[in-house]
């Protein structure tokens, strides 16, 4: 007969042991985060670097289901896909790619990296208070400084063109500047030279490349051939300047994967996207090619110069 000292004993222990595989069944656990872009490209190495701070290590407590579109219309059948799979979390790069999450699914969080104002493109209720299952990161609310820092350098400037008609932040601006705005939808690499055109055809003194996703992997030949059609410009990327654009100002891409990754690791845990602040840039980078300037006959003001983190002889 099992006494009352052995039955405790037994109690005791199959609780331990039960508690022992509940854990051990926790830690093995695998969460799926979806990843949705236009492009193939894999998730920077800065997000998984702080990921690992985190405790998360691809391949053993978290993996990647990646879905790359080469069109803007295939991203929401790929959203549909990573739903249905039941991933625990999408990060999606770009605007298109989070639009496409955010039709497809309320429940699953929803991490982004857009270049636009998510508030006022409809992703998110405020940035400080997102709402719904999105939050993350937005390289933009930039675009005036920009414009200011082309002023700047061209105290003349009165027109400039944009190879997009989605900026109306910027007719604001230009006319606080006196700078007329003109823009003009180009969809691929191959109407790039009808932007310059356009650009000639409007009389613009200057060309204004904003952080559009799909332009980004164009941007040091965007530089040289803004340079080569004669026209000053500025681009967010320190590559467009320092390829042969004029001047550039933006935000350091890199600094927004470990803040990513901070979210990620929060909604993973079992917090809100709703209650989760939109993240914004707080390092710029402007970057002036003097050789550029000397080709066009532009003389940069000096207090300008003394600005720039890089200047390009």
């Amino acid at each position: 007969m099992t006494d009352r000292r052995t039955f405790i004993a037994l109690m005791v222990g199959g609780f331990l042991t039960s508690s022992l595989n509940a854990s051990a069944q926790t830690a093995r656990r695998l969460y799926r985060i979806g990843w949705l872009r236009l492009g193939e490209e894999p998730i920077p190495k800065p997000f998984w670097d702080a990921m690992r701070e985190f405790g998360w290590i691809e391949g053993q407590n978290i993996e990647v289901e990646s879905r790359y579109a080469e069109s803007t219309k295939q991203l929401p059948a790929l959203a549909a896909e990573l739903v249905q799979l039941k991933v625990n979390l999408i990060l999606a790069d770009s605007g298109f790619a989070t639009r496409a999450a955010k039709e497809a699914t309320a429940t699953i969080p929803i991490v982004f990296i857009v270049a636009a104002d998510p508030v006022a493109t409809g992703l998110v209720a405020s940035l400080a208070r997102p709402g719904g299952n999105l939050t993350g990161f937005t390289l933009g609310l930039y675009d005036e400084k920009m414009l200011e820092t082309l002023k700047a350098a061209l105290p003349r400037l009165s027109r400039v063109a944009v190879p997009s008609k989605d900026y109306p932040q910027l007719g604001s601006a230009g006319r606080a500047l006196g700078v007329e705005v003109d823009g003009i939808d180009v969809r691929g690499p191959d109407e790039i030279d009808r932007f310059f055109e356009f650009a000639r055809k409007t009389g613009a003194d200057a060309v204004f490349i904003p952080n559009i996703p799909w332009l980004n992997p164009l941007m040091e030949r965007l530089g040289r051939d803004a340079t080569s059609a004669r026209f000053p410009a500025i681009g967010w990327s320190p590559s467009f300047a320092r390829a042969g654009g004029l001047l550039s100002y933006g935000p350091p891409g890199s600094q927004a994967w470990p803040r990513v990754a901070v979210q990620t690791n929060k909604l993973l845990r079992g917090a809100s996207a709703a209650d989760l602040a939109v993240e914004l840039p707080t390092q710029f980078t402007m970057v002036i090619n003097l050789k550029t300037a000397k080709a066009l006959g532009i003389k940069i003001p000096k207090p300008l110069l003394l600005r720039a983190d890089e200047v390009v002889q």
